[in-house]
Order: structure tokens, then C-alpha cells, then sequence
């Protein structure tokens, strides 16, 4: 179980790899970043969660040079925060579709489980900071998304990793309609996840 909740926490890494984009919102949805079944995700929301995970790398990182490493290495947190949004509301809606409910002592479980692994409560935040982008007060959304894919893992009988468990996220991203900004690329429900948009009129720069 362990193994596949770690495997579930890696789909959100994917968008770390590409430069950012910039373009202006989508006409229908002015101000969005992405909008999931007809619900808009706004560009402050976006901007609010990389500027939470900038503030707990610098706090983590205070030398000046280092920081700027570490800015660097994770230049395109916007996408890949937009992707994991998105991830987060389509894993929740394949979730309750299969009829998977996430109780609190689940996460907890699953908290004290990671925390005596990785040296307490500061070596959760700091390993979730480092290797997923996810900011100290985003922790328990995400130990609740983890929970979650491994309890539709197990409803459907399968891994997080198999093709089984993706058709079953591919279904809820077709359920749900998925539409980003094209600065942040476009989605690809098969895959259920983020895909660099490459046209004429999409600025491709540096983070």
C-alpha cells in the first residue's frame, strides 16, 4: 500500500520537466488557469499555492545562492501546479464515483506511517517540500489525495501504476471536461495529465 501511495504522489511531479508559457485566459473563462467541470480554477489561486511553496523553500533554504538553485531547478512550479489541481479534482471524482470515501483516521494513519519513516513531522514536510512542491499547509490535502488513489487502486482491484487505475482517472477527466490556459499547456484526458500546447501564438519563456 505504501509503495502505491508513493507511486500516486510521482503523477504529480510530471510538469517540472518544461519551461512556462504565457498567453492570455480563454474567452469564455477570463482569469482562469484551468477550469474542471465547469468550475474555475483562478490564476490568484495558481499564484497563491507556488507563492506558499516559495515561501517554505526560502524558509528551508535561507542562503541567497542557494535559494536561487533551488528557484531554478523548479522553474516550472506554475504548470505543475495547475496540474496538480486539476489532478486533485479529477482523483476525487473518480473517487466518489467508485464509491471511495477517505476518512480522517485513514490520513492519519497514513501521516504517522510517512512521519516514522522520514524522521518526524519535519522530515514529512521538508521530503513533501523537496520532491513533490507541496507547501507545509497543502500537506493534509495531499495525504487526503494519496489516501484516495490508494483506496481506488484497491476498489478497482489494481495499482496505481496500472492501466486500469489511469482508464479510471481517463473516465473522470472525460466526465469532468477539462480546459486549461493555454499557458499552461493542454490536457490529455487519456493520460489525465498536463501536455506542453505548441502553437504560433504561445510565448515559450524562461521561468
Amino acid at each position: 500500500m505504501q509503495r502505491r501511495r508513493r507511486r500516486t504522489a510521482l503523477l504529480l511531479t510530471a510538469a517540472l520537466a518544461a519551461p512556462l508559457l504565457t498567453a492570455c485566459g480563454t474567452e469564455a473563462h477570463p482569469g482562469a488557469a484551468a477550469v474542471v467541470g465547469g468550475e474555475r480554477i483562478t490564476q490568484a489561486q495558481v499564484e497563491e499555492r507556488v507563492r506558499e511553496v516559495r515561501d517554505a523553500q526560502r524558509a528551508v533554504v535561507p542562503d541567497d545562492e542557494q535559494y536561487r538553485q533551488v528557484v531554478s531547478q523548479s522553474g516550472a512550479l506554475a504548470r505543475f501546479t495547475v496540474q496538480s489541481m486539476v489532478i486533485d479534482r479529477v482523483l476525487h471524482h473518480a473517487a466518489e464515483e467508485a464509491g471511495v470515501t477517505v476518512t480522517p483516521k485513514k490520513v492519519q494513519d497514513l501521516r504517522t506511517n510517512l512521519e516514522r519513516q522520514l524522521g518526524g513531522e519535519k522530515g514529512l514536510r521538508n521530503t513533501w517540500l523537496q520532491q513533490y512542491g507541496v507547501a507545509p499547509e497543502r500537506l493534509e490535502e495531499n495525504l487526503r489525495l494519496q489516501v484516495a488513489a490508494g483506496e481506488l487502486a484497491q476498489r478497482l482491484g489494481t495499482e496505481t501504476d496500472s492501466p486500469v487505475f489511469t482508464k479510471a482517472l481517463a473516465d473522470a477527466s472525460k466526465d469532468l471536461g477539462v480546459e486549461l490556459n493555454p499557458r499552461y499547456g493542454t490536457w490529455d484526458a487519456e493520460k489525465s495529465a498536463r501536455a506542453d500546447l505548441k502553437t504560433p501564438w504561445v510565448r515559450d519563456v524562461e521561468a
